[in-house]
């Protein structure tokens, strides 16, 4: 199934220190809803599925009503809701999305306890409205899909954090290795403070992973490669994104899996003599920037 990813605006009640988007938010203005309708209109000649994301597309709560509503008229199958998930813990609201047509939510949560999550997302009381809108869309029946960022802040916390998401009964969880904006690339401070080694956090991930897949949850990760993964090869995320195209701030990534092999991430120099490079997609680019590629190993044939 072919989808679009719809980037509403960049404006969030969320300021995550680890945040891709960087500082969009004061760049570029939110879409209109007439610009958002031209897009679905004419995207669906070759996609079902959408997905509303930013920013944080409940930021414009009654506009996103609308949005979903009118993707549902024009006969999208799929229409998930990309959010931190704040808004969620209003169950009136997770009723009216809904209603209006949303199939799937994706509630983003870093940390097992507000202290490591709210810390991360620089929002006190966020982490209690998250995983009570977690709670919400349990009670609703609703297919739920988290995605959790890799920091240096939250990475030790990954298998408490699989725990609560057993325990809360999401369908499917996913451990993001975080995507370096430029802002933290050219600070060394920020490097220091934010960004893990990949070698560091491999171990947790696969606890985190393991205890997901012992719960009977669905599980990968993401932008860590298949040297780091044995064992858990199967559940490395770059095998099962749907083709997607994404609008972006003022521009449109047309084939996102084609962007991200060709400009987002990037192989090294040992790349070739792995078993795995013809399906393996490396790092975000900017990683091997900073620390190089010492750590990938290619896994022998």
């Amino acid at each position: 199934m072919k989808r679009i990813d719809v980037k509403v605006g960049f404006q969030c009640n969320n300021h995550c220190r680890f945040c891709v988007q960087g500082n969009k938010r004061e760049k570029y203005p939110d879409k209109t809803t007439e610009e958002i309708k031209k897009i679905l209109r004419e995207s669906k000649s070759e996609a079902d599925g959408v997905v509303f994301t930013g920013g944080e597309p409940t930021f414009r709560p009654k506009e996103l009503l609308g949005w979903v509503e009118y993707a549902k008229t024009l006969g999208y199958k799929s229409v998930q809701i990309q959010s931190n998930g704040r808004m969620f813990s209003y169950l009136n609201y997770c009723k009216s999305l809904i209603k209006a047509g949303a199939t799937e939510f994706s509630p983003a949560l870093h940390g097992s306890t507000a202290k490591v999550h709210d810390y991360l997302t620089m929002a006190p009381g966020s982490w209690e409205q998250t995983t009570k809108g977690i709670r919400n869309l349990r009670s609703l029946d609703q297919y739920i899909l988290s995605n959790t960022v890799i920091t240096k802040l939250n990475y030790k916390d990954l298998p408490n954090l699989a725990k609560l998401f057993v325990k809360l009964k999401v369908n499917q969880f996913q451990f993001a290795f975080m995507h370096i904006n430029q802002i933290i690339a050219n600070n060394p401070k920020l490097i220091k403070e934010i960004v893990p080694r990949k070698s560091e956090v491999v171990s947790y991930v696969k606890k985190g992973l393991q205890i997901g897949i012992n719960g009977g949850l669905e599980v990968m990760t993401e932008a860590i490669p298949y040297c780091f993964m044995k064992g858990y090869e199967k559940y490395i995320a770059e095998t099962m994104i749907p083709e997607s195209d994404v609008f972006d701030a003022n521009f449109q990534i047309k084939d996102y899996g084609k962007y991200r092999r060709t400009q987002g991430k990037k192989l090294g120099p040992n790349c070739d003599k792995c078993k795995y490079f013809k399906t393996c997609e490396g790092p975000w680019k900017e990683y091997p920037e900073i620390f190089g590629w010492e750590e990938f190993k290619p896994v022998q044939r």
